[in-house]
């Protein structure tokens, strides 16, 4: 037990876990215009910060959940400048009554390890012993109380070691050498958890980097002037080059080209864009050349949202970030009454020096810093994991609502279906006529109409390279449907109900079925419906496994909601209005069940709001902020599942890091205390500082490890 090592590697986790994002005033917070040359890194305010600048390895985590006192310095520069005065102490100083073979021995070399052990005390703990009192201010005392605690017994005790030595001739022992081995690896465990969570939480920056810092704005004599992207005004016309990124969200006014947001909203293939189809800011162009109107900038631009949710998010405390707030409160109690008790039980078994031993290694083993971890590096990672796959999550808790959901209310119409109208089979009726005739033909009596219907068969005509045929003349037909003559030949696209006669064919489910006749013959028909999205079906089985009822709830009618409903094999309400999907919600949250509603962020806001987890999919830009607690940027119904998968990992990871964190603490605190001496297995304060810092590495790990699987 001579083992007096003092060596404790702490993380600093304090209970308080916030990065107080509640001072930040988002709603003023331009971003266009944000000052990233003059940023203070050690007094970090979130509403001016660039997060294009930002060096996560070295950045001050004072304003941050878990971290509130990493903002007394760096712990990079404070590490390396401690080591030299470390590295001295321990070439001067005996590990208690062993020398070390390099041990460098001369007269009043204890008194040198004093003066050098009173600097590194004041330099290299000033960390601690501040951010002690910063817990003792807020009535909070947890990690960092301990670790000063720590550092000042084995400091204080070992300068009246040497003291005493002198004045009274005997052979007081000190912990110099613990002391400064306790604190280094204090520092460096400190340094490799801020980069750790640097790594972990980059979503913001990586975001950042995306835009471009430069414009190429088009002036009215069609000249170019390049601007910097944070002087861009809403309405102003900017040239995106083919490999650019687009520097603002706006709209195309002229030219075509395929833009890869794959960084910025999940989506993995590169999009086709045309005329008035909107861009995001730091979309990268492909190899077209894009002329764009501005319609957003600074903090109402997509990428200045998304920062936002991601920065409120982590912002946030879980059940399971609270619970571990008050185990490491509860532990810096603890942990003093069980260091007292062992001070005295073995200043009465043996002498002094033993007990201060038992007491220092009892007081760093009790730091719960792997309990401190165990649940923002897990929050870190999956808001990071979650933002590169097109999943926002405003809420935390909405990861944990959803790990118990009862129910999912689902919107029909571009949730499950993408929306628009498609044909979704072409039947021939007549020996005399081919489906490529019968194509023809309905292309080219629906050619001269807008309408969403007859757009989506000349679309379907073309896409099949099909010609339409030219009609002579085209007239509306009142309530039935339209009419033209084509080669002589007189017909008619009118509906199953203004033919009036049984048809031998099978209807898609829910489709709108049109007829084509000639000379008062169906020769043709044509059916048209709202199709499914790809990943529908399989969204479906995957809520069923998670043991999740999904329920449709759709402003169509009755038949259109049953063909949906009977392909998915799901339950429906149809003719809801947004009144009436919000009093589903309500009732079934009456019912004491656990609501999942899943809209498109606009239309479906209140019940959105109403539900216990509200997911906003496919609104894109236009997403409605204040409704959801969770925005999908793609239209992909499999974002849903995805999204659950990560609230149930995320979830895990939290429960198992939970667990190892405070059971790594319950089972060594009286180790430490030397409840098992008697039978030979003790602690000393060094080895108790690499036990602690291992079982931190293990929940960094374990947090790390968080995936998702591939799309």
């Amino acid at each position: 037990m001579g083992n007096k090592h003092s060596n404790h590697s702490s993380h600093k986790h304090t209970a308080d876990n916030k990065m107080k994002h509640s001072k930040m005033d988002h709603s003023t917070m331009d971003h266009s215009k944000m000052d990233h040359s003059a940023m203070d890194h050690s007094q970090m305010d979130h509403s001016k910060m660039d997060h294009s600048t930002m060096d996560h390895s070295e950045m001050d985590h004072g304003a941050m959940g878990g971290h509130a006192h990493h903002h007394h310095g760096s712990f990079k520069e404070i590490f390396l400048k401690s080591l030299p005065l470390g590295i001295a102490i321990l070439l001067i100083t005996p590990l208690g009554e062993f020398q070390w073979p390099f041990q460098i021995i001369f007269p009043y070399a204890d008194v040198v390890a004093a003066v050098l052990s009173t600097i590194l005390y004041f330099y290299g703990g000033k960390p601690f012993y501040m951010g002690a009192k910063d817990e003792f201010k807020s009535k909070a005392p947890g990690m960092m109380a301990l670790i000063a605690l720590g550092i000042t017994v084995s400091y204080a005790y070992s300068v009246y070691a040497v003291a005493a030595r002198y004045v009274t001739g005997e052979p007081f022992m000190d912990f110099f050498f613990e002391f400064s081995t306790l604190l280094l690896i204090m520092l460096l465990g400190h340094w490799i958890e801020m980069k750790a969570l640097g790594e972990a939480g980059n979503a913001q920056k990586a975001l950042a980097e995306l835009l471009p810092k430069d414009a190429h704005v088009v002036l009215e004599d069609d000249s170019i002037e390049t601007r910097p992207v944070t002087d861009l005004q809403v309405g102003d016309v900017i040239r995106v080059q083919g490999g650019e990124n687009v520097p603002a969200d706006g709209i195309i006014i002229r030219g075509e080209s395929r833009v890869n947001e794959a960084l910025l909203t999940g989506e993995s293939k590169p999009i086709e864009k045309n005329v008035k189809d909107q861009v995001i800011g730091g979309s990268t162009n492909g190899s077209g050349v894009l002329y764009v109107e501005v319609t957003e900038t600074g903090d109402k631009s997509f990428i200045s949202q998304v920062q936002t949710l991601i920065s409120q998010a982590q912002s946030q405390p879980s059940r399971a970030e609270n619970v571990a707030n008050k185990v490491a409160s509860w532990l810096f109690y603890v942990a003093v009454a069980v260091s007292s008790i062992a001070l005295i039980a073995w200043m009465i078994i043996a002498d002094l020096p033993t007990a201060v031993i038992f007491t220092v290694t009892t007081l760093v083993i009790a730091c719960p810093h792997a309990l401190g971890l165990a649940i923002p590096l897990v929050v870190s990672r999956s808001t990071s994991l979650g933002a590169s796959r097109g999943l926002l999550v405003k809420n935390r808790e909405a990861l944990e609502s959803t790990t118990k959901a009862d129910v999912m209310v689902l919107d029909k119409t571009g949730t499950l279906t993408t929306g628009e109208f498609k044909v979704l089979d072409v039947t021939v009726l007549s020996d005399k006529y081919s489906e490529e005739e019968i194509t023809g033909l309905l292309a080219g009596i629906e050619a001269g109409s807008s309408h969403p219907i007859a757009q989506s068969i000349v679309n379907h005509a073309e896409a099949k390279g099909i010609k339409s045929v030219s009609f002579d003349s085209i007239e509306i037909v009142s309530g039935a449907g339209i009419e033209g003559e084509a080669n002589g030949h007189y017909y008619q696209l009118i509906s199953q109900k203004a033919y009036g006669k049984a048809l031998r064919m099978d209807t898609p489910q829910g489709a709108t079925l049109s007829i084509l006749v000639e000379n008062n013959e169906a020769i043709g028909a044509v059916a048209l419906g709202d199709e499914l999205k790809e990943t529908s079906k399989n969204l479906i089985e995957a809520l069923k496994n998670y043991g999740i009822e999904p329920l449709m709830a759709t402003g169509d009618n009755e038949e259109a909601a049953q063909g949906v409903a009977e392909i998915l094999g799901i339950q429906y309400r149809a003719n809801q209005t947004p009144e009436g999907k919000y009093d589903l919600v309500e009732s079934m949250k009456n019912q004491g069940k656990i609501v999942i509603m899943v809209g498109d962020g606009v239309n479906d806001a209140p019940s959105l709001a109403l539900a216990d987890v509200g997911i906003a999919i496919g609104a894109g830009t236009q997403v409605a902020l204040d409704s959801a607690d969770v925005i999908l940027t793609q239209s992909d119904p499999g974002d849903i599942e995805s999204f659950i998968e990560l609230a149930n990992k995320t979830t895990s990871k939290m429960k198992q890091n939970l667990v190892a964190g405070a059971g790594y603490n319950v089972l060594a605190i009286p180790i430490a205390a030397g409840v098992l001496a008697p039978i030979g297995i003790t602690f000393g304060p060094a080895f108790a500082a690499v036990l602690m810092s291992l079982s931190t590495v293990s929940v960094a790990i374990n947090a790390m490890t968080l995936r998702l699987k591939p799309k």
